[in-house]
C-alpha cells in the first residue's frame, strides 16, 4: 500500500483574525472549516493519515471542532508545537521567549508520529483537489538521484491575493525541467487592479501576475526530519538571546537548501484558485466560494465528515 500523510499545521495565534481561532472558523454550508475540505480532498486523493500540529492549549477545541470526528474516518495524530521544545541546552538562553518559533519547528514537532512521506499545509488555506493528487502521486513515487527528492506545489500568484490586504508569498523561480532554482519570500503583496504590488513608502514593486508562489504546501520524505533538526540546533545557535521574535522558517530552510545543492525541489503546478482565511474581513468570500463549490458538485451537500 502506497502510505501518505497529511500534516497541519494549526498552531497559529490567529491575530490578524481578530484574536480568534480563526482555523476552526465555520465557513462550509453547514459550519464546516477550511481544514474539512482539505482533509476531504487529501483522502479522495489517497492520503491515510492526518497529524494535526496543534498548541496544547488549542487541545480540546480541536478535538471537538473537528479532531473527533475525523477520527472515525481515518487515523488521526496530535503534535504540539510549544516554545518550549528545544533542546535543553538552550532553555536557559530563551528562558523569555514566548513566540512560536515557526513553520520548520511545527514540522518537526511531528517527528515522532509521522511515519511516512507526508504533505505539510496551513490550516486556514485551501488548496483545491489537483493539489492533493499531484502531491500524492508525486509522494508515492519518489524519485532516488543521491540527493533528497522534495516537492512544492505552485500556485500562480494572481489566484492567491487577498482582497482585504497584503500576504506574504514565496516568488519561485523554476527551471525548464520544473525544478525550483530560487524562492524568495516577499511580504505585503497587495492587489492594485489587475496588478500586484510591494509598496515600501512611496516606493512601488510590481510583481509578475503569474508567478509561480510557494503556499507552504510542500511534500516531504521522513529523512527530511532529520535535516530538520540539524538546521533548527544550528538556528537556534546563531540567534541572539535578545532576539524573541526570529522564526525557523520552512521555505527559508528549503532555499538555503537548495543554494547548498543539498536537495532537489519538484514544482508541480496547481492552477485552481487559492483562498483562506488571511483577514476576518476573507470570511464571506471563502464562504460563498465552499458555497458554490458545493453548489456545483465538487462536495457533497453534507460532508461526510460531518457529524454535529
Amino acid at each position: 500500500m502506497n502510505r501518505a500523510t497529511l500534516v497541519i499545521m494549526a498552531a497559529g495565534l490567529g491575530s490578524r483574525f481578530g484574536g480568534g481561532i480563526k482555523q476552526l472558523a465555520p465557513v462550509g454550508p453547514n459550519g464546516e472549516i477550511i481544514m474539512e475540505y482539505s482533509i476531504y480532498d487529501a483522502l479522495e486523493a489517497g492520503f491515510d493519515k492526518v497529524v494535526f500540529v496543534i498548541r496544547r492549549d488549542l487541545e480540546r477545541d480541536f478535538r471537538e471542532v473537528i479532531g473527533k470526528r475525523i477520527e472515525k474516518i481515518t487515523e488521526v495524530a496530535y503534535a504540539y508545537q510549544e516554545v518550549t521544545d528545544i533542546p535543553e541546552k538552550y532553555a536557559e538562553k530563551f528562558k523569555d521567549r514566548s513566540k512560536p518559533w515557526g513553520t520548520g519547528q511545527a514540522v518537526l514537532c511531528c517527528r515522532n508520529v509521522v511515519d511516512s512521506p507526508f504533505l505539510v499545509i496551513n490550516a486556514d488555506d485551501y488548496y483545491g483537489k489537483e493539489a492533493y493528487r499531484e502531491a500524492y502521486s508525486y509522494l508515492t513515487s519518489i524519485p532516488n538521484n543521491g540527493k533528497i527528492q522534495i516537492c512544492m506545489i505552485g500556485f500562480v500568484l494572481k489566484n492567491t491575493l487577498s482582497d482585504n490586504g497584503g500576504v506574504t508569498r514565496g516568488i519561485c523561480r523554476v527551471n525548464a525541467d520544473g525544478m525550483l532554482d530560487e524562492i524568495t519570500e516577499t511580504h505585503n503583496i497587495e492587489k492594485d487592479g489587475e496588478n500586484a504590488v510591494v509598496r515600501n513608502g512611496e516606493e512601488r514593486t510590481y510583481l509578475d501576475m503569474d508567478s509561480p508562489v510557494s503556499m507552504n504546501m510542500w511534500g516531504l520524505p521522513r529523512e527530511f526530519f532529520g535535516i530538520l533538526e540539524e538546521g533548527f540546533t544550528d538556528f537556534l545557535e546563531k540567534t541572539p538571546q535578545d532576539d524573541l521574535k526570529a522564526e525557523y522558517l520552512l521555505p527559508a530552510l528549503i532555499g538555503q537548501l537548495l543554494q547548498e545543492e543539498k536537495i532537489s525541489v519538484k514544482v508541480l503546478r496547481s492552477h485552481e484558485q487559492w483562498f483562506g482565511v488571511t483577514y476576518k474581513e476573507d470570511k464571506d468570500a471563502v464562504a460563498c466560494a465552499l458555497k458554490t463549490l458545493t453548489l456545483n458538485g465538487s462536495y457533497p451537500s453534507v460532508m461526510y465528515t460531518l457529524n454535529r
